[in-house]
Parts: structure tokens; sequence; C-alpha cells
């Protein structure tokens, strides 16, 4: 073979098709019309699977069996589905690769195929002058064709002459050569890449020979027949064979007239109705096999299935929206207040126009069911787009409709699911948009997210003005660092902090137990959990600033529960006694280094994208030359904050007790534990000098005390960021004493009521004022 595949045997949900090949790299659509075919899609999508389509050797068998269909066909991405006015499901796919039948089963109402898959590999594939010159050829042959076809546009063999794989090559081709079944079938089943070629080769020339003899044949019918008499009589008959089919059948068979009444009655500007008038207008002008036909009728039905002028009546009542809050969240009352003034501004204005909402704090803090919430307390619908991982710019601005398989962007498509133009959208995970050589995405949102603006966003698809003015966008993030500048300014940013071991009780007996009861299908009786154990819960098996971890052990013993139910036991009781049966055994214990005095290890705050965490710096002092060693995945920013410490020391050694030539006779390594963690950043800089300074003082370090914040050369001490967050570790670490900087002082008062009465906050502005208070 001329051609390397790498060979993987699935299963996949099948779909019979009629007349449709489709043909890898290559974007089509079909309509499904029978109930076995729509299963099978249903359940690709269910289980985010792909399909398997194949041809019927006869298209006008209803109830297909293995032998009824070809033995090869193509494996496919579903991309969009969207249901039709007649019933029909409508399915946009992405052709991936051939496959060969092994075994067709039917369970739960839909086909099944076990097929051997051909993927194409193209590392391992080698070019040869054969192939070039085949290559050159079907460029060749395929200009000529479009030249003598109207209904390819120049554009597409342009852009088949920078394609380098010859397999996708022979695939783009073969999707706009209107061929016969059989020299589909046979194109489509060959893995010799040469020989697919030639064939492919041979039916280019025999298509072109066909249109050259139609061009004549046209041209002496044309010379017989007055041109003008001819366009009057056709028009005159076509018309009356309209209206008579019209008469019998009672509907309009001329779908362009069809678009033509629905895009009078859209309200969008003139303009703009020209440009879909336009596109009516080509549509008339091509035939009904011609690829183009199914592209420009999937344009005007998303155009006119779009929410133009839909939108659901707003519930602007700030008790009720305060309500609906209480209800589904415990505590987080900052950004209920927040959220409660965006919600009286926007009532106020008598508008639906306002600030950008940007929900930012560590995973399972509530940011998505918030978003939920105020959907709920408007009266809205709601509406999610995850944007982790997001490279592409198409996904926001849609494709030209130039490209093979165009569709338009994410924001669109999400308000036509909804059909509604005012709906409660939220752009999860804003901080984790990427960017690479399609585009930068986060780009792309600043003209969806900027209320100047978005009255007008284009998509590249539609190619017309959509108004998102009145959508209420809601974004969420775990790090706000790692969003543009640019976007950041376009966001009301509200910080969620991790919820405090109380909040997780009541969060827990509130709302977590109630709903995996509810999810599980048991009774309120039938299984109760005693506080005792939802403490334990928190303690011994999460460590986290949200209660997503919690929830999980919730639900775990709820399905346990369900089965000892089922197994004839009345009702389930989980308490100390009890409690590992359920849940198996501890995962966190209480670390001992934060109950014993040591030499050399102090205790220092981190902030990470999942909360804040006690950060446990070790120093050892021995005899040596002077060498400093830093172990434990340590960044470039902390490293300089510990040889900043030990400029310091060297030279305010008189004032610690400190032999003031430990720089020539000790060798200092500085190491933080967990090294495969990367750890960085300034705020760890009077955590390590404590450290050092004890090591090389031999005076102990207070285990009950912990602290943040940057150091200088000369001993001052920095403001940090994300106190709230390190504070809510330490009251979970039972951390009684906390040096922080002096102006972070305004911080704490952002910190929960909870914490600041159980931990003493130390300011402190420079390092003798910590040493002073961190060692013994």
């Amino acid at each position: 073979m001329n051609l390397i595949y790498k060979i993987d045997t699935n299963e996949y949900p099948m779909v019979p098709v009629r007349g449709l090949w489709a043909f890898p790299d290559t974007l089509v659509h079909f309509d499904c019309q029978r109930s076995v075919s729509k299963k099978a899609v249903e359940d690709a999508l269910l289980n985010e699977t792909d399909i398997f389509l194949v041809n019927q050797k006869d298209i006008l068998e209803e109830n297909p069996k293995k032998d009824d269909v070809y033995d090869f066909g193509t494996v496919a991405s579903i991309k969009q589905t969207f249901n039709l006015q007649n019933g029909e499901l409508r399915v946009l796919i992405e052709a991936k690769s051939v496959a060969k039948i092994k075994d067709i089963t039917i369970k739960e109402g839909f086909f099944k195929a076990e097929v051997e898959e051909y993927i194409f590999n193209e590392e391992d594939f080698e070019l040869n002058p054969t192939l070039e010159a085949l290559n050159k050829l079907l460029i060749e042959d395929f200009q000529a064709y479009v030249a003598i076809d109207n209904s390819i546009p120049a554009e597409v063999v342009f852009s088949l002459i920078e394609v380098d794989n010859l397999d996708k090559l022979s695939n783009l081709i073969a999707y706009y050569l209107p061929l016969s079944p059989s020299e589909n079938y046979k194109l489509l089943k060959e893995l010799d890449i040469e020989e697919k070629m030639l064939n492919l080769h041979k039916f280019i020339q025999k298509e072109i020979e066909i249109k050259n003899l139609s061009k004549k044949i046209d041209q002496k019918v044309q010379e017989s027949i007055n041109r003008g008499q001819k366009e009057y009589y056709l028009r005159e008959k076509l018309d009356a064979v309209k209206k008579e089919l019209n008469e019998v059948i009672g509907k309009d068979l001329n779908e362009a007239d069809g678009f033509r009444k629905k895009i009078s009655k859209l309200k969008i500007p003139k303009e703009d109705k020209d440009i879909l008038l336009k596109s009516v207008d080509r549509l008339e002008m091509i035939p009904e096999m011609s690829p183009d036909y199914g592209v420009i009728t999937s344009y005007l039905d998303f155009v006119l299935g779009l929410p133009w002028a839909k939108k659901s009546k707003d519930n602007l009542d700030i008790d009720h929206a305060q309500k609906v809050l209480n209800e589904d969240h415990y505590g987080l009352y900052e950004v209920k207040e927040r959220i409660l003034e965006s919600i009286a501004v926007r009532k106020k204005k008598a508008n639906n126009q306002g600030s950008i909402i940007c929900l930012a704090g560590p995973p399972g803090v509530g940011k998505t069911s918030i978003a939920k919430s105020i959907a709920r307390a408007l009266n809205r619908k709601f509406v999610s787009m995850r944007l982790g991982g997001v490279t592409d710019e198409s996904e926001i601005r849609g494709h030209r409709r130039t490209y093979v398989g165009a569709m338009a962007g994410r924001v669109l498509s999400n308000i036509n699911r909804v059909k509604v133009k005012n709906p409660v959208f939220l752009l999860d995970e804003i901080d984790k948009l990427g960017s690479d050589f399609r585009g930068d995405p986060s780009s792309a949102l600043l003209e969806v997210l900027d209320p100047e603006q978005n009255d007008k966003f284009i998509d590249r698809y539609l190619d017309i003005g959509f108004d998102l003015s009145e959508v209420f966008f809601i974004t969420t993030a775990n790090d706000i660092s790692q969003i543009p500048q640019a976007l950041i300014d376009r966001l009301e940013i509200i910080e969620i902090s991790g919820y405090t071991q109380r909040e997780k009780e009541e969060i827990a007996k509130r709302y977590l137990i109630k709903k995996e009861k509810e999810n599980n299908g048991l009774k309120e009786y039938e299984l109760s959990i005693s506080d005792n154990v939802i403490e334990k819960i928190i303690k011994s098996y999460t460590r986290e600033a949200g209660v997503r971890n919690l929830e999980r052990n919730v639900a775990k013993i709820a399905r346990r529960a369900v089965k000892e139910i089922l197994q004839g036991k009345e009702r389930v009781q989980v308490s100390l006694n009890n409690y590992q049966k359920y849940l198996g055994k501890e995962r966190f214990f209480e670390d001992q280094r934060l109950k014993e005095d040591k030499v050399g290890v102090a205790n220092g705050l981190a902030w990470t994208q999942v909360g804040g965490t006690i950060l446990t710096i070790e120093v050892n002092a021995m005899e040596g030359k002077g060498n400093n060693m830093f172990t434990g995945s340590l960044g470039d920013v902390m490293k300089e904050s510990a040889q900043a410490a030990i400029t310091y020391l060297r030279a305010n050694s008189k004032d610690f007790d400190i032999n003031k030539d430990f720089y020539k006779t000790k060798d200092i390594h500085v190491h933080v534990p967990e090294g495969a963690t990367p750890k960085d950043g300034p705020s760890a800089g009077i955590t390590m000098t404590t450290a050092i300074a004890s090591a090389l003082s031999d005076k102990k370090v207070r285990s009950n005390l912990a602290m943040t914040g940057e150091v200088t050369i000369t001993g001052e001490v920095l403001p940090i960021g994300g106190l709230k967050e390190k504070a809510l570790a330490a009251y979970s670490y039972n951390i009684t004493e906390v040096i922080i900087p002096k102006d972070n002082i305004k911080d704490i008062d952002d910190i929960d009521k909870d914490i600041r009465d159980k931990i003493n906050f130390i300011p402190v502005s420079n390092v003798k004022e910590v040493l002073r208070k961190a060692l013994i």
C-alpha cells in the first residue's frame, strides 16, 4: 500500500444513510426521518461518542438489514443538531475516517456497528515521484472541472492547492464531484492512495467530458429558441405547475418563497434583510443536489431561528431575588449584596444593560450555581459556555461561510438554542482561555462583553449584526491574574473566598444531604447523618476551599445506604461509630509539625488557584563553606526571597545572636516539602527569613503561629495579596496567630467574622518585629 493506516476496532451507533457519501475530512449534513436513526444520534450525543455512517444499497428500503448496506462506511463526529419544522432532525457531522463493518447488532432501538477503523497516519507516509505527479494532475483536473461548472466557487481550488495531505486532497475533491454511488463507494473503500488518485483522475475526466457535451447540446438548443420567448414560456409553465401542486398538497413547494415570507417578518434593519434576500436569490439559481444548496438553506434556517425580538419578561423585584439567593446558597453575604446591587441598578436604569459580573474564587465555592440562581431570580433562561482550553477565535466569532462546514460561533449558537435574546449567559473559566495560530479568543470576547459595541455583534457566519446588549453576561474565574487586562477592564470582579468549617457544616445539613437523598431516591427517614460525621468528613476526608469533595462524600454515603436498604435494611444511621464503613479510611490527618516548636521550621501561608494553604519551610544550617541550596521545586522569585533573607541576616547578624561569619562556615539548605508541586511568589519572604534565622541562632519557632509577607534586603515587610484565603487556611489548620504586613490591616475587615474571632492578626513593618514574635 502507498498509505499507512493505524487500525483500531471500535463500536459506534450506526446510521444507515441514503445517497449521502461522507468522505473523511469533510463536513456534511443529513436529515433523520426514521426513529432508529434519531435514537442512534441521540445515543452518540448522550455518550459523547462518534457515529458510523454507512450507505444503503437500495435507497428505497425503509428497514435495512446487514446485507442491505455496504461493507465500508465513515466514522464521524457530530458537530451540531437542530429540529426542523417537519419533525425531522438535521445533523451536521465531520467525517473522520473510513471503517469496515465487522458486525451489526440492534440495541435499545438502534443499530450498533463493530467496525475496523482505518486512521490515516501522516507521519509514516512517504511521498514518491508518482504520487507527486498525481497530486499535480488532480489539481489541474479539478481546476478544469471548476472552470466549466458554475456551482463550485473558484476559491475552493485555491484552498486545495495548500493541502499537503494527499488522502485529504482526494477526499475533498471527491466531495465536490457528482459521482454515481458505485464510483463514490469505489473511492471510499480504496485504501491504496495511488490507486485512489488514479480512479479519481478517471472520474474527473469523465465528468469533464459530460459537462462539455452538455454545453454543446445547450448551445444548439439556445440557438434554435428565441431566448426571450423561452424564458417567458418556462416561467409561465413553472408558475402554473407550482400553483397546481400547492392546491393538491396544501403547502408551498417553493422553499425560496417561504424564506422570503419569513425574512419580511423579521424585525431587523432593511440593509440586513437585503443581505438575506440575496442569499435567497442565489438559492433559486442552484440545483437542490448542489452542496451549496444545503449550505445556504442551513444558513437561512439558522438566521430565521434566532430570537431577533423574542425575550423573557424580567422580574426585577429585589426582595424576590434576595429570597431566591438565600434559598439556594448559605452565607456569601457580600457576594449576594453585590448581586442585588447589580439587579437594583438594572431596575433603576429601566434597561437591561449593566456591568459584566466576574465571579472569582477557588473551585467548588458555588460560582456556577450562583449564576443559575441569578437566572431564576430574574425569571430568565440560563445558558452556559465552557471556555477552558478554547484556543480558536472562531469558537466565539464563527466561521466565514466560504469555508467548508462553516458554522456560527458558540455565543449565537447557544442563544439560538434557548430561543430568547436576553438569557443569563455564563462564560465559565474565562481565565483558562488559550490562543494559538487560529487567533486569540480573549480578543474576540472584548466585542461580546463591551456594552458599548455588543448591540451590533457581527458573527462571521451570520454576517449581519445581532443585539447582545440585553444578555446578562456572567463570567467565572479561579485566577483573575490570568485574564488579559483589556478583558478585566470590562468586568466587575466579585471575589468568592472559601467556606469556613461552620459554613460547610450548614451547607451540608441544609442542601447537600437533601440533594443527595433526592438524587439517589432515598426518603427522608431512610438516611440520617449525624453532625459529628459531617464535621469528620470536613476535617478528615476533604481539604478544599469549596464543598465539591464534601458533596462527593455525602453522595458516597447515600449510594451505600441505598444498597443496604435494598438488601433489607429499613433505615441507615451514620454516626462516629460506623462512619468508616460508608466513607472508608480517613484521607487527611492533623499535621503534627504544626503542634511542635522546632528549630528551622516555620509556617507560611500561600495562595493557590484552589484557595489558601499552609506552606511549611524547613532550613538546616550545617558546617561547610558558605554554600546555599534551595530545593522543593522553588521558582526564581522564591529563591530570590531566600537570598534576600540571607543577605539581611548577614548584615544584621549581631541583632539576632547569629555568628557574623556564618556565610563562611555554614552551608544553608532551604527546603519546602511536597517537592513535586512547583512553588513561587514573594509572600513567603518573612517565613524564609524566620526559618533561616532560627536555624542559624538555634532558636525554636512557635508552631501555633503562621506568617505571610514579602521581605526586602533592608528588612522591610511589604504587603501581599490573597489575605482572605490565607486566613481561611490558617483557620482550617487551627493556627491561632498570624503575622501579616502592616499595610494589609485594611484587608482584615474582608475576612469572615468567625475567622477574625479565632485568629489574632499581628501587623508588622520590619523583620525585627517578626523575629521578636516568632522565635522562642
